[in-house]
């Protein structure tokens, strides 16, 4: 209700009503103060006139022209005249005003006054005076000209009040009425008309508020007219834009600045991982390079064998450190994003084959057969040196892990169509013990290893599964690890030839 009185439609009604309301009292006064003025005025010149004519015309009679005259003049201004001569009637233009003139025996020039009371002068000269009497006999008011025309001839003219009285009584309910029922159209013309301008308002303000919540779809549909709010459209459509334009400028500097200051965080996190990784991974192998060499310097082997032992220790583990840093440096840039691939078209069957070639010494050592007879061409499209890697990753994994069921140690692999249609899943199984449920998602991570023993010979650096994990999800392809019955099978995703 309250939202309803304060809108503009109201509040223009309202007005409009208070101004009707204003104007009709103002028209009901000047109608009550002016009106009977003018009346006064008009009926004092009539009565003038007619006087005029009474003295220029009336001498000691008065003749049937005249008379004709006289009445046709009394019926026109609606006033009553009266001519006296030695207080005998020559002319009389209504029997009411005779009889209030009976007694004229002792009446002078202002007999007359003898029957008025409350006697008000509004006009005089030597000759005319007119007055605003009551009448003793009807109780009613009058305006009396009295005026003489000669020494023995008086005349007199009567004009009641009572009919102006009555037109602006009548006026003035005239005007209160009209008024009244002006108020109620105005109020009910002015909703419909105001529609027409308060509706492109509440428009322009639904847009505003949308504006205010960086909604700018919106715009205010313009018109042929140029009109204050088709132009006030207008700028607010212009002022949507030049918006929408700064704040998609912010946001887009906005994003560019988040990117950036996360490159920072990443290569800062790069840093302490990698520093932390390091530290944690170096220790053993300095622990062992130092102690070998303080061994040497220590003349602790005598012989050539010894010395060349330690040595040799000192060198492996030298090598172990450049690879494991290598490899880390790797794995880091891979994680945050820092290694872009060379994507191209390639043979994976080829990739496979020269792993397996590769490896063919430790195959041979661990008397492990390997299954893998697809010796077509496997066209895929990705950077083959990471795809090498993962293969080379799994198989090294599959080898260290194989053991004998059923009196053979297999490594299985195989290539076939993945669910997705564009798409080819790897798999690389070697038989052996399953992997404990609990390690199945752990072993992705770098370092972790499920060999308790940490057995330096054969487990590895712990990077390589983390290396695979971090290659495929930059490709954004499926890999994981799968339990089966007589071993275990690690398997990836790769999309084919374009």
């Amino acid at each position: 209700m309250k939202k309803i009185f304060n809108s503009v439609r109201a509040k223009l009604s309202i007005t409009l009503c208070i101004v009707i309301i204003m104007i009709i009292g103002f028209l009901v006064i000047v109608n009550r103060v002016i009106l009977e003025t003018l009346y006064y005025n008009s009926k004092k010149n009539s009565s003038l006139e007619t006087y005029e004519y009474i003295r220029k015309n009336v001498n000691d009679k008065v003749d049937e022209n005249i008379k004709y005259e006289l009445e046709k003049n009394a019926l026109n201004n609606s006033f009553d005249i009266l001519i006296l001569k030695n207080h005998e009637v020559l002319f009389s233009s209504a029997d009411n005003f005779l009889s209030n003139f009976n007694d004229l025996k002792e009446v002078k020039y202002n007999v007359g006054y003898n029957i008025f009371n409350k006697s008000d002068i509004l006009y005089s000269t030597e000759e005319v005076t007119i007055s605003s009497v009551q009448d003793k006999t009807f109780g009613m008011d009058f305006i009396v000209l009295s005026g003489e025309i000669s020494e023995n001839i008086k005349a007199y003219i009567r004009i009641s009040i009572a009919p102006i009285t009555d037109s602006v009584k009548i006026s003035n309910q005239f005007l209160l009425f009209l008024g009244f029922a002006t108020a109620i159209i105005g109020v009910i013309a002015i909703f419909s008309i105001t529609e027409h301008f308060t509706k492109p308002i509440e428009e322009l303000n639904d847009i505003a508020n949308d504006m205010a919540n960086l909604d700018f779809s919106k715009k205010y549909r313009l018109n042929d007219s140029e009109d204050e709010i088709n132009e006030l459209g207008r700028s607010i459509n212009i002022l949507s834009d030049k918006l929408e334009d700064k704040i998609k400028e912010l946001k887009q500097n906005n994003i560019e600045l988040e990117k950036d200051i996360e490159e920072r965080s990443k290569i800062d996190e790069m840093r302490k991982q990698f520093i932390s990784d390091v530290s944690h991974e170096l220790k053993t192998p300095i622990s062992l390079i130092q102690g070998y060499a303080e061994g040497l310097i220590d003349n602790v082997a005598t012989d050539e064998n010894g010395k060349k032992f330690y040595s040799e220790v000192i060198l492996d583990e030298a090598n172990k450190m450049d690879k494991l840093v290598k490899r880390l440096l790797e794995l880091m840039k891979l994680e945050y994003g820092e290694r872009k691939f060379n994507n191209k078209t390639f043979d994976l069957s080829e990739v496979i084959n020269e792993v397996i070639r590769y490896s063919k010494v430790k195959l041979e050592e661990k008397e492990i057969e390997v299954e893998f007879n697809d010796n077509s061409q496997i066209k895929v499209y990705a950077d083959d040196f990471y795809i090498e890697q993962v293969v080379t990753n799994y198989f090294t994994n599959a080898i260290k892990n194989v053991l004998k069921v059923n009196g053979k140690k297999k490594i299985i692999i195989n290539v076939k169509n993945a669910k997705n249609p564009e798409k080819l899943r790897v798999s690389i199984f070697n038989t052996g013990e399953n992997i404990e449920e609990e390690d199945l998602n752990r072993i992705w991570n770098r370092f972790y290893k499920v060999d308790s023993s940490r057995n330096r010979e054969n487990g590895g650096t712990g990077i390589g599964l983390s290396l695979v994990k971090a290659i495929m999800t930059q490709y954004n392809n499926s890999y994981g690890v799968k339990n089966k019955v007589d071993g275990v099978e690690f398997y990836f995703e790769i999309n084919k030839s374009k």
